[in-house]
């Protein structure tokens, strides 16, 4: 990487070519410099300047749409399909194989719509900073682009007029999809219900009946209204050349533009002089628990900096953790299960919103929730909230500013949309890094006397603009929604005559000529084989025994932080415990221990941690699959100076958790709603694992662990009981945890690295045998599940080899080439499925191919079918190389001091060594077209097929002409 090479002593009022530094800020905590510019046409720019290698961009638009029929949100896919630079159908899908990219993706949002990259690569990150570029301020926009992934009117048979006419459309099929789930809805009408006469009050990502309104002209409108320079605002991060980055943009953008003056502004929403009710529905079908109730109110300015702060910490006191005083009641309180879908403090509006509520209700409890919350409310304000609740929030802050993190989102972007909050609204972008100001500011309030009982209140409790939100299911819903669109389709095309329908069918058959144009990726910059790094990163640590415990040490720069990780490898397992270990692992750091009951560890966990975590892993050697090992992992972090006490409570954890009925019986319905509600967001996750669960040993644990058995099992215990007997299979999991094979790993600054583990090390005593269990594959053939979804998700899997094995590289390539250069178009293009890939898990040997909000059920299995014809056509070197470089960004895994050293510990452990992955990348590298067909010949025959598939209704009919035949149940 080139070192950042800034003009000596950059102050404000300096300039850069076109561009006039306004303000250059130290940020300590990062050990960066934010550096503002804004350019000569209105451009505003932020630059951090840090010693990473992932450089980051990104290119924000505030956007006001004015209607639900997801204009910003329809041309955010549209302004990815082809630039004046680059007119392939997709330059956006085509970058993807051809970067070494850590991240590429772009969002809508409420009233903004984002364009963020990062790399570790310079080449790569100047390749994507043009494409990207090119495709914001210079789409070509193609009409068939717009029916592509807009909305299209399009014969169930392309060009038979005479067929079922039908609605089609990625982004149409999306938001059907979206739509259906409880939390979506929520957000939606969360927004409309707070701020009725602002953009918020419509659907930013598109309602489903309101998407067909939209024309190609207004969507053109559109971008010239919001894709300026004078509307943007740039993001660059890292410790590239500043001075080029901004050449580039001149060159690329900068020069091609004047300075307009541009209205996105949103003004305030006028606050209503009494509280208001509002009841929505979304298509669920249980009645019982199905329900959500919000109580929320709008706040002040998100982009005032002390507000803003102030009911960040107030929302974490009153709702961070089980013994928060305004979780407790409500939960206590046995009307729901868990805490309603966006209950806290939201800055995502221009105007802050407060709301708290519970969900896993029946419906009709709106009046009761809202009581419960008020009257919980004035009680706070009465007794006063304890001091150390505060400050137990404050130090939750203090790791927040100290963790440099890239879990999650690259750390890089983290940083911009930390920034972009007050930035987009007129606030000081330097607020959203740095608190120091505004937490002195608190801290001497707090000092002086009550600070967050008095904003309780004013701006809630005497607060008008107050809204009490319903989300309840509604069983016709999906029944009339499909009716609905049926007679949509039908007012559209009331006046049809013969020659609109033959015009439906030649634009139908141009989109299909279109699709299957051939387009010249050349023209796209790419990275070649020899930008790939052929090492693996070696971290640097030290292996000790202490008793029976191996533990490894890994100095890192931290930041302050230390990272504690703790690895029991089980013995074997007895059967009748395997589902019962990750509702163990969910309720452990959720409950008591050592003579605390869950109140008041989780009041000790927020006072001296930055959180522990527990979970259940399937692991396998590089060269067995069959070999599998079970591990419930602890991990926890804390500042250094509380790194004893962390020791302290994951020894508690270990040895002595406590649980009780009452406790175990809150969790398992929170666990419940969760996992009801992640079936219509991830169903294309739950399919697969039900096609896994049929060909390996690993995926019947996964499926068993988190899957739809999993799901239906938890429903089982909560509805029909046996609470005492899961109790007596938790104290037969903890005493099988002692009799475990412990790994440790600390990562911490390398002041801090002696911290002493003997509290944890001194529990275990010697070990048995690590157990290798050997589950029953499910059987029964294919498997369907029907649940409330107006979209499929498809799955099909196949088990192949393991790691060292010579084929599994070739594998991993297969899965890349499939991904991007035939599903894709297959799927999603052409089938108007929002996504659809291929995926192979190398460490497991697991290979599957799926689609996401599909309207389609037995065209895309087929589709899956024919990929080996698809191996037959013309496919080249071009293809084969990006196949390979999208390969090799898996096996590299973007990683910051809090990951690389467990990764690297455990993976050693684990016999994943260094060598051991090099020598897969060396194989990778020399995979050819002809292994491709050879292991897709050998692994993925149509006699090895799994298929799973999660929809909403039952598919049987469908795929007859297929020869399957599924298993179907209701989930």
């Amino acid at each position: 990487m080139t070192t950042n090479t800034l003009p000596a002593q950059l102050a404000a009022g300096d300039r850069l070519g076109q561009y006039l530094v306004e303000r250059v800020e130290a940020l300590p905590e990062m050990q960066g410099q934010l550096i503002l510019l804004r350019h000569d046409n209105g451009a505003r720019h932020a630059h951090v300047v840090r010693d990473d290698d992932n450089a980051a961009f990104g290119v924000t638009f505030p956007t006001v749409p004015k209607d639900s029929t997801g204009v910003a949100h329809i041309l955010e896919h549209i302004v990815l399909m082809g630039s004046q630079r680059y007119p392939v159908p997709d330059p956006f899908f085509s970058m993807l194989p051809r970067s070494l990219n850590t991240f590429m993706n772009a969002m809508t949002s409420n009233d903004w719509t984002t364009y963020p990259f990062s790399t570790r690569n310079e080449k790569d990150f100047f390749n994507l900073l043009g494409v990207y570029l090119d495709a914001t301020f210079f789409p070509l926009m193609r009409y068939e682009s717009f029916r592509q992934d807009g909305h299209r009117f399009e014969f169930a048979t392309p060009d038979d007029p005479t067929s079922e006419l039908k609605l089609q459309g990625v982004v149409y099929n999306e938001m059907k999809g979206a739509m259906a789930s409880p939390g979506s809805v929520i957000w939606r009408a969360f927004g409309k219900a707070l701020f009725p006469d602002l953009t918020y009050a419509n659907n930013s990502g598109g309602s489903p009946e309101n998407i067909p309104s939209l024309t190609y002209e207004n969507l053109r409108a559109f971008h010239a209204a919001h894709y300026h320079p004078s509307n943007a605002f740039f993001f660059t991060y890292g410790k590239l050349p500043l001075e080029r980055i901004l050449e580039v943009i001149e060159e690329h953008v900068m020069s091609h533009f004047t300075r307009q003056d541009l209205d996105v502004s949103i003004p305030d929403q006028t606050p209503f002089p009494e509280p208001r009710t509002e009841r929505v529905t979304y298509p669920g079908s249980d009645v019982e628990r199905g329900a959500q109730v919000l109580v929320g109110w709008k706040l002040g300015l998100t982009s005032h900096a002390d507000s803003n702060l102030r009911w960040s910490v107030l929302s974490d006191v009153l709702l961070g953790n089980p013994a928060a005083p305004l979780t407790r009641p409500l939960i206590d309180s046995g009307l729901g299960s868990a805490l309603a879908d966006l209950s806290g403090y939201r800055d995502s509006f221009r105007e802050g919103a407060f709301a708290a509520g519970l969900k896993g209700l029946p419906a009709g409890k709106a009046q009761e929730v809202e009581t419960l919350v008020l009257d919980t409310l004035r009680g706070i304000v009465n007794d006063g909230i304890d001091p150390e609740l505060i400050e137990s929030s404050l130090h939750q802050f203090e790791i927040g500013q100290k963790e440099v993190s890239n879990a999650g989102y690259p750390y890089g972007l983290q940083v911009m949309f930390r920034l972009l909050g007050p930035w987009l609204y007129g606030g000081d972008p330097v607020t959203g890094l740095r608190l120091d100001a505004e937490l002195e500011r608190l801290r001497g309030d707090l000092q002086r006397g009550r600070v967050f009982e008095p904003m309780i209140e004013e701006q809630l409790l005497n607060n008008p603009h107050r809204v009490t939100l319903e989300v309840a299911p509604d069983p016709e819903l999906a029944t009339r929604a499909e009716a609905d669109e049926q007679a949509l389709v039908q007012r559209l095309s009331a006046g049809f005559t013969d020659e609109d329908r033959q015009r439906v069918v030649a634009e139908s058959l141009r989109l299909k000529e279109v699709q299957a144009l051939e387009s010249d990726p050349t023209i796209l910059p790419t990275l070649a084989l020899s930008d790939v790094p052929t090492e693996v990163p070696r971290v640097t640590y030290r292996v000790e025994e202490a008793g029976s415990a191996t533990v490894g040490r890994v100095p890192l720069p931290t930041g302050g932080l230390s990272y504690l990780d703790v690895q029991v490898r089980l013995p074997d397992v007895p059967e009748d415990l395997l589902d019962t270990l990750p509702l163990y692992a969910f309720a452990v750091t959720r409950s008591g221990a050592a003579g605390q009951d869950y109140l008041a560890l989780s009041r000790r966990l927020e006072a001296v941690t930055g959180g522990v975590t527990a979970s259940v892993n399937v692991g396998s050697r590089p060269d067995n699959l069959e070999a599998l090992r079970l591990t419930l992992s602890f991990s926890g972090k804390a500042l250094s100076r509380n790194a004893p006490a962390l020791v302290e409570i994951m020894r508690d954890l270990l040895v002595a958790p406590e649980f009780t009925q009452d406790r175990l019986e809150q969790l398992l319905k929170q666990r419940l709603a969760g996992m009801k509600a992640s079936v219509v967001q991830s169903g294309n996750m739950y399919a697969e694992r039900l096609a896994l669960a049929q060909v390996s040993r690993a995926g019947v644990l996964h499926e068993r662990f988190s899957g739809l058995s999993a799901l239906a099992a938890l429903k089982t215990i909560v509805e029909e009981g046996g609470l005492d007997e899961l109790l007596a299979r938790f104290e037969r999991i903890r005493e099988l945890l002692t009799r475990g094979t412990p790994l440790l790993c600390l990562t911490a600054t390398p002041d801090e690295i002696g911290l002493d583990l003997s509290p944890l090390t001194g529990t275990f005593g010697t070990p048995d045998p690590v157990g290798h269990p050997a589950p029953a594959l499910f059987a029964g053939g294919p498997q369907a599940r029907v649940t409330d979804s107006p979209v499929a998700f498809n799955a099909v899997a196949f088990q192949t080899v393991p790691f060292t094995h010579a084929d599994s590289p070739a594998l991993l390539v297969l899965s890349r080439l499939l991904r991007s250069e035939y599903l894709l178009s297959e799927i999603r293009e052409k089938g108007g499925a929002y996504g659809g890939g291929a995926s192979f898990e190398p460490q497991q040997g697991l290979f599957s191919m799926s689609s996401y909000r599909d309207p389609h059920i037995s065209r895309t299995l087929q589709v899956f079918r024919d990929a080996r014809a698809f191996l037959d056509t013309e496919l080249g070197e071009r293809e084969l190389t990006e196949a390979i470089l999208a390969s090799s960004k898996l096996l590299d895994p973007l990683t910051s001091p809090d990951t690389a050293g467990r990764l690297r510990f455990f993976g050693d452990q684990a016999g994943y060594t260094p060598e051991v992955q090099e020598a897969y990348k060396d194989r990778l590298l020399q995979v050819a077209l002809a292994d491709l067909r050879r292991v897709m010949d050998t692994y993925l025959t149509p006699e090895r097929a799994a298929y799973g598939l999660v929809a909403g209704r039952d598919p049987n009919e469908d795929v007859k002409e297929l020869g399957l035949s599924f298993t179907v149940q209701t989930i």
